[in-house]
């Protein structure tokens, strides 16, 4: 019987030997090819393009031992937009975020999970022969569209409204562009301003800004860091961190503002994302016990859904004097 037992264990052995070898002869005739890439050397001033998802999640229990939410969903949207223009020694880029997301819940109802508005615009100037370093002038917006409240049981608490606040940042420095991947920008003169519309919210001197005024304007250090990176075929990172010193006022508690993207592509348009948004602002003193402290604050979310890059469109605007030598050209033909 051992025998038996030894005769079919070799059997077995050497037909899984020969299908192993099968697989890695395959597996090097598939990593051996060479990959054909695509080069773009086409030239354009202008070049757009962008990219929008829809993530959903829902969850469900009955008689669940562990406890839980009897039915929970949420909906986020992200909607990405460029605009880049170059010349041999200028650029300018643009670029707009848009974040929305919804989540309604037995326990807490229905109420909002993310919502930002961010506009950036950068113009540079090329002042190096390798084209790493510009002098550059930069405008962010960054807002939101909808009330935010903060929530503490069954009982919400007002604390945030369309341009309520708003942060309107205009800057002049040095940009460092070492590669289409990485952006570093410094600048030493840059003003920073506090936008807060709503009356309530004014009147409360939330935000940094004065009781009753709806404006404050900062002049200090401002540093930028974009950064994106396909790390794998199918993953892909885009982050971006913000820092502001205060020249006059605790130059030391600097602002911390960060954005983290990953996306793990699934299928065609099917990806899995993450977010991370990391936020500190010591004038905000909304957090704590007493909520009159600061905090950092986080927000984090996970999804799977629909992602469609919106079609790119690439523009060469043909020099003027090109221009009417082609038209006096057509005239003199006729």
């Amino acid at each position: 019987m051992n025998k038996w037992l030894i005769l079919v264990f070799i059997c077995f052995f050497l037909k899984t030997s020969h299908a192993q070898d099968l697989v890695v002869a395959k597996l090097r005739s598939e990593t051996s090819r060479s990959i054909k890439k695509e080069t773009d050397t086409t030239f354009w001033n202008w070049k757009t393009g962008g990219l929008y998802n829809f993530n959903l999640s829902q969850s469900s229990l009955s008689n669940w031992a562990a406890g839980g939410d009897n039915f929970n969903m949420a909906l986020t949207s992200y909607f990405n937009y460029f605009a880049f223009y170059q010349k041999p020694r200028h650029n300018w880029d643009n670029n707009i975020d848009v974040n929305l997301g919804y989540m309604q819940s037995t326990s807490l109802g229905g109420r909002k999970n993310d919502d930002r508005l961010d506009l950036l615009s950068k113009y540079g100037y090329k002042i190096d022969s390798t084209g790493q370093m510009y002098l550059s002038a930069l405008f962010n917006f960054r807002s939101q569209f909808f009330d935010g409240y903060s929530f503490n049981g069954s009982s919400n608490n007002f604390i945030s409204s369309f341009l309520s606040p708003a942060y309107l940042v205009l800057s002049a420095g040095v940009d460092y562009k070492p590669s289409d991947r990485l952006s570093i920008f410094f600048s030493p003169l840059t003003s920073r301003s506090t936008i807060v519309l709503n009356n309530k919210l004014s009147a409360l001197g939330k935000y940094g800004v004065d009781k009753g005024k709806n404006f404050k304007r900062e002049t200090g250090l401002f540093v930028t860091i974009n950064y994106n990176q396909k790390i794998f075929s199918n993953i892909t990172y885009k982050g971006r961190a913000d820092f502001f010193s205060n020249y006059y006022q605790n130059p030391e508690n600097v602002n911390f503002y960060m954005t983290n993207l990953f996306t793990f592509k699934i299928q065609k348009n099917f990806s899995a994302t993450y977010s991370l948004d990391m936020m500190y602002d010591d004038k905000i003193r909304i957090f704590g016990p007493n909520k009159t402290s600061p905090g950092l604050q986080l927000k984090s979310i996970i999804g799977i859904g629909y992602v469609k890059p919106i079609q790119g469109k690439k523009i060469v605007v043909k020099p003027k004097m090109v221009a009417e030598k082609v038209q006096s050209g057509n005239q003199s033909n006729q």
